[in-house]
């Protein structure tokens, strides 16, 4: 049965006349009386006894009416949610993000999309891009934050739409008391002979650390691994070795140790990917949020001693 065919004939109902129902409507009686003889001819029913001018609803068009009501309701609650979810007032966006930016960016940035879109659902996953990637190409994620280091650029898949929320320059972390600690900039080739702590092998930080001390003439000495900075600050804090990390990753406790590398800046960028073709409509809030979120992490961005 056509909805819009069960429409009018609730109306039909309601008012006793194929013209009274025109008029709410915004119909002809015509257009009516085809609708009727349309759903009749659906439902193999005879819902209208016919006179010359007027009309009386059959025992069964009754009975099928008071089914009617329900599913009208019902029709106009669903109209309502589409609206809504077209308005970007309802429905679920899928977030990916790694652990620096979830513990920096993200948080911001949801609170600030749930405050404006109260009725939204939001949904965190955390990994690395390499893990986030493929999920936001398979539509498993609406978008997830990622990095992308200088010296290890990425090759974007072109169903992807990426922008870029901040850029994040590398510094570097020394125990106390270390011998470059007078200087605020440090020469990567005085640290040749340091012990460093680094990221898993294979990861774009650990091939970052490589190809800039690579061009400082040296190749690291890592004796220890590992993609939680907490672990780098503490193990950088007992004086087990150096380390360069992100920006985002120079915590208030860490910010003594921290020092900028000498000569031109090397860092990485942060950026946004999703889905070019994807159309949930809440994803232009949650791109706003996250851009606000960014662009007040640059004004109070802290900065290495």
């Amino acid at each position: 049965m056509n909805p819009a065919h069960v429409r009018t004939f609730g109306e039909v109902l309601a008012t006793g006349s194929f013209a009274d129902a025109a008029k709410r409507l915004g119909y002809t009686a015509s257009a009516v009386s085809q609708q009727i003889s349309a759903l009749e001819r659906a439902t193999g029913l005879t819902l209208f006894e016919r006179g010359a001018r007027t009309i009386q609803p059959t025992r069964t068009a009754r009975v099928l009416g008071e089914r009617c009501g329900e599913l009208l309701d019902s029709l106009t609650a669903l109209e309502r949610e589409a609206e809504a979810l077209a308005a970007g007032q309802h429905g679920l966006v899928r977030v990916g993000s790694f652990a620096t930016a979830g513990a920096s960016l993200v948080p911001w940035a949801l609170a600030r999309f749930v405050r404006r879109q109260p009725d939204a659902e939001v949904s965190l996953e955390e990994g690395e891009p390499d893990e986030l990637l493929p999920l936001v190409l398979a539509d498993s994620l609406d978008l997830a934050l990622v990095y992308e280091y200088d010296l290890v650029p990425r090759r974007w898949a072109p169903q992807l739409s990426v922008s870029e929320l901040l850029r994040e320059d590398l510094h570097l972390l020394l125990p106390p008391a270390h011998r470059a600690g007078r200087s605020a900039a440090v020469e990567l080739a005085d640290l040749a002979e340091d012990t460093w702590i680094a990221s898993r092998e294979g990861s774009a930080g650990a091939r970052s650390l490589s190809r800039l001390c690579a061009g400082a003439g040296f190749e690291p000495r890592v004796a220890f691994r590992t993609n939680d900075y907490d672990v780098v600050r503490e193990l950088v804090r007992t004086g087990l070795g150096v380390a360069m990390v992100p920006e985002l990753a120079v915590t208030d406790s860490a910010r003594p140790g921290a020092r900028r590398l000498s000569g031109e800046p090397v860092g990485r960028r942060i950026v946004a990917v999703r889905r070019a073709a994807n159309p949930n409509p809440l994803l232009a809030p949650l791109e706003d949020a996250l851009a606000r979120a960014a662009a007040a992490r640059v004004r109070s961005r802290p900065r290495a001693d």
